[in-house]
């Protein structure tokens, strides 16, 4: 079967929404035209030259990258430096790049599962979950289209808790209307009051499926207008927001610990606080530069919190209540580009998928 860029792209945003991705980020398909069949995809943490070449060598004409090459907008293309020459070279080449970055953050099944499946931490959750994400729907409908109206609101998107779907809250009443001589009513009669069996529907959706959510309610719904309450949600969403938390099959020793971190996520370093000589249990992560999370690490009762990029006077903020751990930015999201070609072999089995074997750390270590 032949897929368009358009298709893997559209797979990969329902994975990871565009809108959960942080203000800064680049998340989106950044050279390439979406209508282009796809040849083969390239899985990469980065996008350098480097990529790009490998790509061509491979075939692929799509790179799948956690990192967006391009973070600001760009003035010029004229090759002066890294981005530039690495756009010029996708461009010329007729590679599509796209980045999913924050957005894969910050989705339970993304970048910071990986790295507890790679700890084999069992009931993780997310350390921050995202407030104001959430919205609630209430509508009203008559009570024979009342299951018409809720299905389509769940086939939008709606009604999704958890690990649960079709979520909703029906109730029934009495709806009262007088239509005007220029309505088309679907129950009653023009300038004669009515009153019509109804049912209200509540269900909570994410905020940026209001629009589709509605339009599918519209259309579903019988009545020429309908009425309808939307209203954003204090509520956290726990299924979405940064870092994760969870907990080994069996305590370890800190040094036991450390140990099997390093094997675990195979790094040739760790950078780390004073061991506090009580056991491993409970472990808190961040892919990349994660120190914003550090009090979130410390309620949620972790005895260790892995993450990187910390300044050296960050690691003072520990204060003898957890450990924290430095493992590098590229070591602690190297395994994202195993977890892009993982979901994208479970929707695309017939494409060429490979995982990059350029080493793109800027880092090097004695």
């Amino acid at each position: 079967m032949v897929y368009t860029i358009h298709e893997i792209v559209s797979y990969l945003e329902k994975i990871a929404p565009p809108p959960y991705q942080e203000s800064y980020d680049n998340s989106q398909l950044i050279t390439g035209n979406r209508k282009e069949e796809v040849k083969g995809v390239l899985c990469s943490l980065d996008v350098t030259e480097e990529v790009v070449e490998e790509a061509i060598s491979l075939g692929c004409n799509l790179i799948v990258a956690h990192h967006p090459i391009i973070f600001r907008g760009l003035k010029s293309l004229t090759g002066k430096d890294y981005v530039e020459r690495t756009v010029i070279k996708a461009i010329k080449n007729d590679i599509a790049i796209f980045a999913i970055h924050t957005n894969l953050d910050h989705v339970a099944h993304g970048v910071n599962k990986r790295i507890c499946d790679k700890l084999n931490l069992s009931k993780s959750r997310i350390l921050k979950p995202k407030k104001e994400i959430l919205s609630k729907l209430v509508t009203f409908a008559p009570v024979e289209a009342a299951e018409k109206v809720a299905q389509a609101m769940f086939d939008a998107g709606a009604g999704h808790i958890g690990e649960y779907s079709d979520c909703s809250f029906h109730v029934n009443g009495t709806g009262t209307f007088t239509p005007s001589s220029e309505a088309n009513p679907h129950k009653g009669k023009k300038g004669k009051p009515h009153k019509e069996a109804e049912t209200r529907i509540e269900v909570l959706l994410p905020a940026y499926l209001e629009r589709k959510v509605l339009q599918s309610l519209r259309e579903a719904h019988p009545y020429e207008e309908v009425a309808f309450f939307l209203s954003k949600l204090e509520n956290e969403n726990q299924e979405v927001g940064a870092g994760m938390v969870g907990e080994l099959t069996e305590e370890m020793s800190e040094k036991d610990f450390l140990e099997y971190l390093k094997n675990q996520m195979e790094l040739k370093v760790i950078k780390h606080t004073a061991l506090l000589n009580r056991p491993i249990k409970k472990v808190a992560v961040c892919g990349g530069a994660g120190i914003f999370l550090l009090n979130d690490a410390k309620k949620s009762g972790a005895e260790i919190f892995i993450t990187s990029d910390i300044k050296y006077h960050e690691f003072f903020d520990a204060d003898n209540q957890l450990i924290i751990c430095d493992i590098g930015h590229y070591e602690s999201e190297i395994y994202t580009k195993e977890l892009l070609r993982d979901l994208l072999s479970q929707n695309f089995s017939n494409i060429a998928l490979y995982l990059t074997k350029v080493v793109t750390n800027p880092i090097t270590y004695l």
